[in-house]
């Protein structure tokens, strides 16, 4: 307890500079945070991937739609299950700045390919059973107040309604979806690829084709085989297509953000440098100003053990507060942030391996930091130190 008190009094001499030391520590941890778990977030749904899915895509880009009838004839191909198109749509709710994932697909394929796809409210059945049906992700009915039974008017961007560009695409919602795992985001709108069909076959532009394809494997199936005959399906045209098992094509999209992780850990070791160096500075001038102190405590009988732990403790104490209130601002703005970056980072959440290193990092930092002012103080003689005031 008397540590602890002079432990509190010495950082106190100083409030502003400790003040301004603490506040750097909560900015550094809360950016290390919320960096790491934009990468982590990224790389779930790689580790997520199922082993039984592969996706089919233009070997030109991702944003090159394939025929409309190439999903009949791949599903042809000896091991292929089930195959369920997919469209992104790239529509907004309201105002542009309500943006999210909208995809029109196969209703009783997505189900059955999507397991993990659990419904929390409505039910499959009820989105089966309605041309204009949808089904939402949690959160993002959660973000919208939406209800099973409402009407969702969705403005499409890259699909205008055949009735005119203001008017919109409506949706009665039938259901509530938790993702029990991280490949898929509950920031998604599904609605049926028939109504997405007929309503664009009246318009001018005509249906597009299909942006992706899911195919759901039998049970043991050579997946390698599999992608080499899908592959060699349209080898001469009309449109070349590139199979890839879904981890891949996971890896694949994360890739369209640039070299993400390098990037982040750059960002997040320059910070940490740099609070590092902060601290050290701090710790060092708290040691010049308690040399005459530290000289007392020794003419008084402290062993130099225990005058280096008081040093040690003020570094620690230091980083231990400040680097726990980043922590936790991380954690309170956890679900804000998880809204915000939803459209690009969705399921963005703070897992348990961040928050452990987050919380070895603030010791370590704390040891660092402390270890300089309390070596040289163990070092001290009582007459230099007090010699030094006279």
């Amino acid at each position: 307890m008397d540590l602890l008190r002079l432990v509190l009094r010495n950082l106190l001499r100083h409030p502003l500079r400790t003040l301004l030391t603490m506040g750097s520590l909560v900015v550094a941890f809360f950016l290390m945070c919320t960096l790491r778990s934009l990468v982590t977030t990224l790389e779930a749904g790689t580790s997520a991937a199922a082993t039984d899915r592969l996706w089919v895509q233009s070997a030109v880009s991702l944003f090159v739609e394939m025929p409309l009838s190439y999903p009949e004839r791949i599903a042809q191909v000896d091991g292929v299950e089930e195959v369920c198109k997919w469209q992104w749509f790239g529509g907004f709710y309201q105002d542009e700045s309500n943006f999210f994932a909208q995809f029109a697909v196969d209703p009783d394929e997505l189900m059955s390919c999507y397991p993990e796809i659990e419904m929390i409210e409505g039910s499959s059945a009820d989105f089966l059973a309605r041309r204009d049906s949808c089904i939402v992700g949690e959160s993002l009915a959660n973000q919208f107040g939406w209800k099973v039974g409402d009407r969702i008017p969705i403005i499409g961007a890259l699909f205008p309604h055949p009735d005119g560009a203001d008017t919109a695409w409506e949706f009665e919602l039938a259901g509530i979806y938790r993702p029990q795992t991280r490949n898929i985001d509950d920031r998604t709108l599904f609605f049926q690829w028939e109504l997405f069909e007929e309503t664009l076959e009246a318009s001018e532009t005509g249906l597009p084709g299909v942006g992706a394809m899911v195919l759901r494997t039998t049970k043991g199936s050579d997946q390698t085989r599999i992608m080499r005959e899908v592959d060699a399906l349209y080898e001469n045209g009309p449109q070349r297509v590139q199979t890839t098992t879904e981890a891949e094509f996971q890896a694949q999209f994360i890739s369209m953000f640039g070299n993400v992780p390098f990037f982040v850990s750059a960002i997040g070791g320059g910070v940490f440098a740099a609070i590092l160096l902060a601290c050290i500075n701090t710790m060092l001038m708290a040691a010049r100003e308690q040399r005459r102190d530290i000289g007392i405590l020794k003419a008084l009988g402290f062993k130099d053990g225990s005058v280096a732990s008081v040093l040690l403790a003020q570094s620690l104490t230091l980083c231990t507060i400040g680097g726990l209130a980043g922590i936790g601002l991380a954690l309170i703005t956890e679900k804000s942030i998880g809204l915000a970056m939803g459209a690009f980072f969705p399921g963005y959440a703070i897992d348990e391996r961040t928050l452990i290193a987050a919380v070895v990092l603030v010791v370590l930092v704390g040891l660092i930091a402390g270890l300089a002012p309390a070596w040289t103080a163990r070092r001290a003689k009582v007459i230099d130190t007090l010699a030094a005031h006279d």
